[in-house]
């Protein structure tokens, strides 16, 4: 389930959307989920462009028709402050005038840029589509970028195969930088990057000791605060289902569950852990057997509302009733939480800001790259919030 489209009209070009690479994107914003477009747009003149004989005009025309030399024009076009403000006028009224369109693929191409940002997902395409948390991440980078001139590009690379054709298309300079979503302890991915000298931020800590820039929520006090609330509610028996633990943000939203609990004077009891894959299956496997375990368990924090869903679907089956018999909380605050039955409490971590923060921070890298003393990595954590609804 899909809590919104992407927005800010951002579309791959040269990366598919089935994890290969191709002339054809998957479409994000505008377009919609699933659509496609061909290319990357920006790299010649628009489709309406205006020109005698059907031809698209050109940089010499403008000139001409600004009466102007060609080198004013491009100057002009690229922002250079050595123009009267007259000229100027006069070369933007003659650019409208005829719809030209300045061909960026060229103009990057003599900066030895490429003007793109590489969006990498190390997850199975089911994955990313299923999940509310992805669709919010590529929102908030194509808002961040909607005004900057670069094209996001989608690419996934959850296996070998597809990691050895992210590299050889990095090492030909199509990217100027990456955005790491989901990424395991083991990945590869990150110093794959690193040896090709791409600028790359992570979303999700691997460590705490994480040596390239981050983007993160608090992940462990959003969970302790979660379960805080339902012993102060009055749950005794609260279990948890956790994601993968060699995600770190997982094994932190454990570490907040044990926080609250000892807290609170109770030593936290393995038996009421049970670790999933941020999956509705994986929730619905995880219920089975905490239910099997622990059938006196009262509560259930789950680490994502995905999972919260698989749990809900499982504890329907055994004749449950939530929140009466079994107070149940999710993490991300997504739209699943807010179309629940109940509604479901969830910690919100504001993950198109997430998004936003990242886009924002590779550009850094991107120009402290070009700098003599560039900056140390940064590394943002984002406050979490819990959201009470019925469910708890």
């Amino acid at each position: 389930m899909v809590d919104r489209e992407a927005r800010g009209g951002r579309e791959t070009g040269g990366i598919g959307g089935a994890g290969g690479f191709g002339g054809a994107g998957t479409a994000r914003g505008a377009g919609g989920a699933g659509s496609t477009a061909r290319g990357v747009h920006g790299a010649g003149h628009a489709p309406g462009a205006r020109a005698r004989g059907g031809k698209l005009p050109t940089l010499e025309e403008v000139a001409a028709r600004a009466g102007v030399g060609r080198g004013t024009v491009s100057r002009v076009i690229n922002g250079s402050p050595r123009v009267s403000a007259q000229t100027r006028a006069a070369v933007e009224a003659a650019v409208a005038e005829l719809g030209y369109v300045p061909n960026r693929a060229a103009r990057a191409l003599a900066a030895n840029r490429a003007d793109a940002i590489a969006l990498v997902v190390p997850e199975p395409e089911a994955r990313f589509f299923a999940e509310p948390y992805f669709s919010d991440i590529v929102s908030g980078v194509g808002e961040a970028l909607a005004d900057t001139g670069m094209q996001l590009l989608l690419t996934f690379a959850g296996g070998a195969r597809e990691r050895r054709r992210l590299a050889q298309y990095l090492a030909a300079h199509r990217a100027d930088g990456a955005l790491l979503v989901s990424v395991h302890a083991d990945d590869p991915l990150p110093e794959l990057l690193t040896q090709l000298g791409i600028p790359t931020v992570i979303s999700g800590r691997r460590s705490a000791a994480e040596p390239l820039p981050s983007v993160d929520s608090d992940n462990t006090e959003g969970a302790r605060t979660a379960v805080a609330h339902l012993l102060a509610r009055g749950r005794r028996t609260v279990a948890t289902i956790t994601g993968r633990l060699d995600v770190y943000g997982a094994a932190c939203r454990l570490d907040g569950y044990r926080q609250a609990l000892r807290d609170a004077g109770q030593p936290p009891d393995e038996g009421l852990t049970a670790v999933a894959d941020f999956t509705e299956a994986g929730g619905r496997r995880a219920m089975t057997e905490l239910l099997a375990r622990r059938p006196d368990v009262d509560a259930v924090f789950a680490a994502s509302d995905v999972m919260a869903a698989g749990a809900r679907q499982v504890l329907r089956a055994a004749g449950r009733r939530i929140p009466d018999d079994v107070a149940l909380i999710g993490f991300d605050d997504s739209a699943i939480a807010r179309h629940m039955d109940p509604p479901l409490t969830s910690v919100r971590q504001p993950i198109e800001e997430m998004g936003r923060a990242m886009a924002r921070l590779v550009l850094t890298e991107i120009a402290s790259r070009a700098t003599p003393h560039p900056s140390p990595p940064h590394q943002i954590v984002l406050p979490t919030q819990l959201v009470i609804r019925s469910s708890s």
